[in-house]
């Protein structure tokens, strides 16, 4: 037996500065797009991290029984918290590009690149023979494929996860294949006994 872990990621908002700690819940755009993409492929277990946008979303995708797993909460952005990006880029120049280049850097007070990438690789690594699903920030699934494929903390950042898009990670023993960027709504083609089933029994949004 192996893991296969489905890594999906929330519906992004409609045109909005990227704010740290953006996590309301979906707007009626975000919310559209959501229950286009379809249904989520089964899984033995099914999780969201705590925050509203990552249970909501599962909710609509048919999951709103999933289970809240304090492991893939996003990364914590400390005194940025509720901040844009562009307005701490023209206040706090050189402490935005540490955090964006040091994988260590951690200037807002919260958790560094490499912290979240251990915590997420723990829980990860953790798992039992299975299928587990999760809805998970794009900060999350960025941890996960970086300690999955052990890529060096550096390319965190330059890992594109598109909102409502599947990542899965399958392996065992400390050894993953990735098959990354799929759209949901076509993430369950090649998989036979996915399409169509519901499910039984969570940083900034890259959009």
């Amino acid at each position: 037996m192996t893991v296969r872990v489905m890594l999906i990621s929330p519906a992004a908002a409609a045109a909005h500065e990227a704010r740290f700690g953006d996590d309301g819940p979906l707007d009626a755009t975000a919310l559209r797009r959501t229950r286009e993409a379809g249904r989520l492929p089964a899984a033995g277990r099914v999780l969201t991290t705590p925050s509203p946008r990552c249970r909501e979303t599962a909710a609509v995708l048919g999951a709103d029984g999933a289970g809240a797993e304090p492991a893939l909460r996003d990364l914590g952005a400390g005194r940025w918290e509720g901040r844009a990006l562009a307005e701490l880029g023209a206040s706090e120049p050189e402490a935005v590009a540490a955090w964006l280049t040091d994988p260590d850097a951690a200037p807002h007070g919260g958790e560094s690149v490499r912290g979240v990438v251990a915590r997420v690789g723990a829980w990860l690594d953790g798992l039992e023979d299975g299928r587990v699903l999760a809805v998970a920030a794009p900060a999350v699934i960025r941890a996960a494929v970086v300690h999955g494929l052990a890529l060096p903390a550096q390319v965190f950042w330059r890992l594109d996860v598109q909102p409502l898009s599947l990542t899965e990670l399958t392996g065992r023993g400390g050894r993953w294949n990735l098959r990354c960027g799929v759209p949901l709504a076509r993430g369950h083609e090649g998989t036979p006994g996915d399409r169509g089933h519901p499910t039984s029994p969570a940083g900034t949004q890259s959009s």
